[in-house]
């Protein structure tokens, strides 16, 4: 893989090409990718979604938007230092072709403001909901009038997939969803796979998978204007990742490690003390103790260690991911940035925490529970509808109840397949909140 190809700025339905060295420096189109994503409604949508804690009612507490935004920064800063590095090692991308430092910054950037766009309401207990419908709950039934690989893209519903559909899906009158740059959404694009075969090696790439039956042409098309290399065994969709990808990782990596475990502090799930020696292991190399013990409030200690070991995953990130860039580039590199990181163990004791405390705390197991129903209930309601009706048999509730769902959610004349997929990513696209409200509808709490 090369540079110049990896920085693509065309677009879906570009006819010709977009060079860096003509474009406009005060409305560079990597800044633009940024924009979209903001001013998106599926973006919008992730103010009342679950970061850690599913409807929690606390503002202590990371939604998916300020946990996007949070990964957002962190990636700006990760691509600009990786860019003006490469910019080094390969001079010619400057001084030919006109990028600057600061578009890897605005790539990593967009792509990390999006990488949670595509994932359902309740946190990833909200994919598993939904693919459990499909592989043990009613949803079985539609097994037999689907290929393999449809019915793995939802019994193994996937977030990130469902993300890509979104920035990219055309509708009516919008062609190529957002339009997003093709570098953008090669950096977004974590899992560069179909759904089959499942997990078929240990490389990160094939950890799960990103694209829906219905979006492997839109991809391939991506991935080869980016030069990706495929991967597989040539019948299955598959190719290496967009060497940003491992630097919008790395700032999804240490926003959660960091900034989930403050969140647990802030409840009370982690005693302070016990939290601030994680955290001061991981920063012991760096922090002004003079300066630490000038602090008197909590808030401002766990401010300043978080912002410590936040500055100094980025620099260790930024060492692995040069020092390996060769590797990077060839598809070699097999693991995340952090799995090299030299402090590993830091890290794993703080999560290793973090899952104890947090993820299977009470409240977030209780709550997770009723996702589970909330989310079984309505995909049931609305896929029987969407298929009587497809099939002609539907009843006067069902209609009813399509009548409900928006207007791009209702089409009957598609495949199964397309209708179920709508349908799981009509249920993804929920807040928590408006989740509840519909399931409370359902079942006749509400008028």
């Amino acid at each position: 893989m090369n540079w110049e190809q990896l920085l693509s700025l065309k677009r879906f339905g570009d006819t010709h090409k977009r060079l860096r060295k003509e474009q406009d420096e005060t409305r560079l189109g990597f800044e633009v990718d940024y924009d979209r994503v903001i001013f998106s409604t599926a973006f919008r949508s992730l103010q009342d979604k679950t970061q850690v804690i599913p409807l929690s009612k606390t503002d202590f507490v990371h939604t998916r938007l300020t946990h996007s935004l949070e990964v957002s920064v962190v990636g700006r800063s990760l691509g600009r230092i990786a860019g003006k590095k490469i910019l080094e090692i390969h001079p010619y991308l400057g001084e030919v072709h006109g990028y600057r430092f600061n578009d890897f910054g605005a790539i990593v950037a967009a792509a990390a403001l999006a990488h949670d766009i595509g994932n359902p309401p309740f946190g990833h207990s909200g994919e598993k909901a939904i693919g459990e419908y499909f592989k043990t709950g009613k949803g079985q039934q539609f097994k037999d009038v689907l290929t393999q690989k449809e019915y793995q893209d939802i019994i193994d519903f996937e977030g990130n997939a469902n993300g890509y559909k979104l920035l990219t899906e055309t509708r009516k009158g919008v062609e190529g969803g957002l339009r997003l740059s093709y570098a953008t959404l090669g950096a977004f694009m974590k899992y560069p796979k179909e759904s089959l075969p499942k997990k078929p090696t240990q490389h990160i790439a094939d950890k799960k998978f990103g694209i829906f039956q219905q979006d492997v042409v839109s991809f391939r098309e991506v991935a080869v204007e980016l030069g990706l290399e495929p991967r597989g065994n040539g019948k299955d969709v598959g190719f290496c990742r967009h060497p940003l990808t491992f630097l919008v990782e790395a700032a999804d990596d240490i926003c959660y490690t960091i900034i989930d475990f403050e969140d647990g502090i802030n409840l009370g799930l982690i005693s302070e003390d016990f939290a601030l020696e994680y955290l001061i292991k991981l920063v012991k190399d760096s922090i002004n103790i003079k300066k630490y013990n000038d602090l008197v409030y909590m808030e401002d200690r766990l401010s300043y260690l978080r912002a410590l070991a936040i500055n100094t995953l980025i620099t260790d990130a930024i060492a692995i991911f040069i020092e390996n860039e060769e590797a990077i580039l060839k598809g070699e590199f097999s693991v995340s940035l952090l799995e090299k990181s030299r402090f590993k163990a830091q890290i794993e004791d703080i999560i290793k925490l973090s899952v104890q405390k947090i993820y299977q705390s009470q409240e977030v197991i209780e709550k997770e529970i009723a996702g589970y129903k909330i989310i079984s209930d309505i995909l049931d309601v609305y896929t029987t509808a969407l298929i009587r009706e497809k099939e002609g048999n539907s009843s006067n509730y069902d209609r009813l109840m399509i009548s409900t769902l928006p207007e791009s959610y209702r089409e009957i004349t598609n495949s199964t397949y397309s209708i179920l997929l709508n349908t799981c990513c009509y249920v993804a696209s929920l807040s928590d909140s408006a989740a509840v409200h519909i399931h409370n509808k359902i079942m006749g709490k509400q008028l």
